[in-house]
């Protein structure tokens, strides 16, 4: 057992395990979705960007979990990732609305990972979640929303190539 581990209940550290394996599936379709869109076939670099970060965000995300995990005294139980349903996309506004349900089913499950804190009276957990994850969230949700509605607004063809090259642009600038 862990010298540093105190006030940190068994379903707060299986919790965590499971929110860590959620986080490396979501970079791993954010990664596939990177890919397709880098195709010769398919061309959109400002998509392309935007999933290449948001893997790598998400997999920051795991190893932030891992480093919580640590501190706590847990020990770290990877799973095999599953693989993503969906390996090809129609278009970047299909990309997003797939995007969208990712992002909403992970932002339920670090609100469940918050009510295990809750219940078991662990603050230090409550606030790590609430600190590092869900503002970032419900920002990362707001965004493709727009995007989505964006992508909509313009339609396909010379709308998605314009709204591609001014995303990537955007994605420069930062």
């Amino acid at each position: 057992m862990s010298l540093c581990r105190q006030n940190y209940h068994e379903e707060c550290e299986a919790a965590i395990n499971k929110q860590i394996n959620l986080e490396l599936f979501a970079s791993y379709v954010y990664q596939a979705m990177a890919f397709h869109f880098d195709r010769d076939d398919v061309a959109l670099p400002g998509i392309h960007k935007f999933c290449k970060e948001s893997s790598d965000e998400e997999r920051e995300h795991a190893e932030k979990l891992m480093a919580f995990q640590n501190k706590r005294g847990g020990r770290i139980v990877l799973q095999a990732i599953k693989p993503p349903t969906d390996t090809e996309w129609s278009s970047a506004l299909q990309a997003m609305e797939a995007a969208l349900d990712l992002e909403k089913h992970v932002n339920q499950a670090l609100m469940d990972l918050h009510a295990v804190s809750s219940k078991h009276g662990d603050s230090h957990m409550s606030d790590f979640i609430e600190g590092e994850f869900l503002v970032e969230q419900v920002e990362g949700i707001k965004k493709i929303s727009d995007m989505i509605t964006n992508l909509k607004r313009v339609g396909a063809g010379l709308g998605e190539y314009t709204f591609d090259k001014e995303l990537q642009e955007e994605l420069s600038e930062d």
